[in-house]
């Protein structure tokens, strides 16, 4: 006899069940389950005393669940209407999937809707999808049999002799991910046409659940065209081919690369500067957390002074309200990412000043009393631009007094195009966890649990504050370097590992885990001190700037 707690009602068991029969009617609108803290899927098997929360699209670990299992739906119809087409996900624009077709063939509205229509018509049929454990050799021959000949190609880099496969109406893929029960509930999702391929647009969990209307985003577009280009170039697609660097005696080279893509891309952006000075006064930067923006300014900073050029440093952050200042929200919590808390008015007289060039008195803040403690006079030469970096950056109430066609908009944001295969696409937020959590561990001594309880909060602050001002600006960066997941691991994967099993934070670890432990190592010695990586790994030339 066990116990099994459900929404604080328990009830008692004499046999195993599985999770998706303590439902007392079938609910689509439930995804997946945790158990003791533990993500499992709805087939999930009980036999001990359990505490079961059932979880909907407005969860994240669903809704990745979710978008799995959706990318599963679509390869299964697209291998039913068109068994010659050999497609690959990537993320997109709209917070979307993008399919397209590898080799010389595009899709269009004809293919569309008759993959939609299949989709259609196995999501009414309500088909199970049912796990498989397998041997890799085995695997190896599914792969071999359905031409899928990419995810052979990883089978080497995988530490697990055995493998998971998803078998649906005989239809046989892995998505390094759990699994909808069956296709009944993938009834969401809309596809829309987006030349060369097809956008599959599914339910987010930041927008409760719902699909969010389509957005067109030319400038993030054309940033994932030349990332999927670099991509192509230096053979970092998949992990197969990042790994084919380093076992074949390339990762001097490799590094090189990446590194040089970084060089170039900073020439680029101090010529494009260079021509425009005359009427630049402002140079704003922004991008979501664990971007690297500090290493970014101090690069640009030098890029600009090799033109002659010498930029001034202000910091939006010494210009923060005192905290008694600051008004709590409904909820008596303060928000200190909310663009209300920084004195904008202070913050546009004094860029204004100096631009005319007036002395000022700048504000120094102290974070540890809450409180601007002193100031300091600045004034800076009539050709020197002002340089500001922060989460509100670009957003033109923070610089309302400054005409627009004075200042030069720059975001920056890691936009990785490397898959497991072609089917499985790495997420850029995922990314860029693993970033924060080796930089919050080399420098403020945090746990992987710390780093992960408040990453919630600060995607909110992102998609609050950041993402809707990167549309428009006069230059994109993309701070991604491809091999940088072969030096992160031997950092990350430790954390991650030290976090326990029954730990609320266990899922999101475990996710990383399961893309981190393919890649080989690269010391960190090869990794320049001027790099962007620096900033997480530490030892940065920058360290005392």
């Amino acid at each position: 006899m066990f116990k099994i707690s459900i929404n604080n009602q328990v009830r008692s068991f004499d046999q195993k069940v599985r999770a998706f029969q303590l439902m007392d009617v079938p609910n689509f609108n439930i995804i997946a389950c945790t158990v003791n803290n533990r993500l499992r899927e709805l087939s999930f098997e009980i036999s001990q005393d359990s505490n079961v929360e059932f979880l909907t699209l407005d969860n994240d670990e669903s809704m990745k669940i979710y978008e799995s299992s959706l990318r599963y739906l679509f390869a299964m119809a697209t291998n039913r209407v068109f068994p010659e087409l050999n497609i690959k996900f990537n993320y997109h624009i709209s917070r979307s999937i993008f399919c397209k077709v590898l080799g010389d063939k595009v899709f269009n509205q004809s293919m569309l809707s008759k993959i939609q229509e299949e989709m259609e018509r196995l999501v009414a049929l309500d088909l199970p999808i049912q796990r498989q454990v397998v041997t890799k050799e085995e695997a190896a021959e599914v792969y071999r049999t359905n031409h899928l000949l990419d995810k052979i190609d990883v089978l080497p880099y995988r530490p697990e002799k055995t493998v998971h496969l998803y078998q649906c109406d005989g239809y046989l893929n892995y998505m390094y991910s759990y699994m909808v029960l069956s296709t009944g509930y993938l009834k969401h999702f809309k596809l829309r046409l987006y030349s060369p391929g097809i956008l599959i647009q599914y339910p987010r969990a930041e927008r409760g659940g719902i699909i969010p209307p389509f957005e067109d985003e030319p400038t993030y577009g054309q940033t994932l065209k030349k990332a999927n280009l670099w991509a192509k170039t230096c053979k970092s697609e998949t992990i197969a081919e990042i790994n084919e660097h380093v076992s074949n005696g390339g990762t001097v080279d490799f590094v090189n690369m990446c590194e040089t893509r970084h060089n170039n891309s900073l020439a680029e952006l101090g010529n494009i500067i260079a021509r425009n000075i005359d009427s630049t006064r402002v140079i704003a930067i922004a991008g979501p957390s664990s971007s690297g923006k500090t290493t970014f300014s101090h690069r640009l900073r030098i890029e600009l002074m090799t033109r002659g050029i010498h930029p001034v440093k202000v910091s939006i952050d010494d210009y923060y309200l005192d905290r008694d200042q600051i008004q709590p929200d409904e909820n008596g919590k303060y928000d200190f990412e909310d663009i209300n808390t920084i004195d904008i008015d202070l913050f546009n007289q004094h860029l204004l000043a100096l631009i005319n060039g007036e002395e000022v008195d700048m504000p120094i803040f102290n974070f540890k009393e809450g409180r601007r403690i002193r100031t300091q006079k600045v004034r800076i030469s009539a050709h020197s631009p002002i340089i500001i970096e922060g989460i509100h950056a670009l957003n033109e109430i923070l610089t309302s007094s400054i005409p627009r066609d004075q200042k030069f908009k720059i975001y920056i944001a890691p936009h990785i195009q490397t898959n497991l295969d072609n089917h499985n696409p790495i997420s850029v937020t995922q990314f860029r966890l693993l970033r924060r959590l080796v930089r919050d561990h080399k420098f403020r001594g945090f746990d992987a649990e710390k780093t992960i309880s408040v990453w919630n909060s600060v995607r909110r602050g992102e998609f609050k504050w950041i993402y809707e001002n990167q549309e428009g600006v006069d230059y994109v960066f993309n701070s991604e370097l491809s091999y940088e997941l072969c030096v992160m691991k031997k950092h990350a994967l430790p954390l991650l590992q030290k976090i326990d099993k029954n730990s609320e934070y266990y899922i999101t670890a475990n996710s990383l885990v399961k893309f981190l432990k393919y890649f080989k190592d690269i010391e960190d010695w090869l990794v320049p001190c001027n790099s962007l990586l620096r900033e997480f790994i530490g030892e940065s030339c920058f360290a005392d700037v």
